[in-house]
């Protein structure tokens, strides 16, 4: 009986260790500490103040990731946009789904030294991330060669 029940339990471990969150990205994001950008995001629209989509950021190999989850604008001329001005392998991809931010790695309170897509111009740029308010906010910047030369936007947690 003991032999049988020291099997059960190393089952457990292993089915709980494939089946863990750095699997499956998405799973998890609940938990995620405020501490971190991991997790679900508005994003907010510079020109009216409108929350636009909802952005899901995961840690991968120390990297942060992310993509569009969901669009919420009701009065989109096409429920389903492509990203018909982007490059390479995102070009023609349904917004939904699509990846947009890559390779942000940690240095100090910040994230940087990856990527952002705009899906609606299609083009990339350098970004820096970083925490506000308690984690409750993102503060997302695009810039091209320094960061004094972009675009700053402010995501509110989901």
């Amino acid at each position: 009986m003991g032999s049988s029940f020291i099997l059960c339990l190393a089952l457990s471990v292993l089915c709980g260790f494939v089946f863990t969150p750095h699997i499956m990205p998405e799973a998890g994001l609940a938990t995620a500490p405020n501490n971190s950008p991991v997790g679900r995001w508005k994003t907010v629209d510079d020109t009216t103040g409108k929350v636009k989509s909802i952005v899901v950021i995961w840690e991968e190999h120390s990297k942060l990731y992310g993509r569009v989850q969901k669009l919420l604008d009701p009065n989109l001329p096409d429920p389903n946009p492509r990203c018909k001005d982007c490059t390479g392998q995102q070009k023609g991809q349904p917004v939904i789904g699509l990846r947009i931010l890559w390779d942000l790695r940690k240095d100090g309170n910040v994230w940087s030294g990856g990527m952002i897509l705009d899906p609606e111009s299609g083009k990339t740029y350098k970004c820096l991330l970083a925490l506000e308010d308690g984690g409750k906010k993102l503060k997302v910047r695009g810039f091209i060669g320094f960061s004094l030369l972009g675009r700053t936007q402010y995501w509110l947690r989901e």
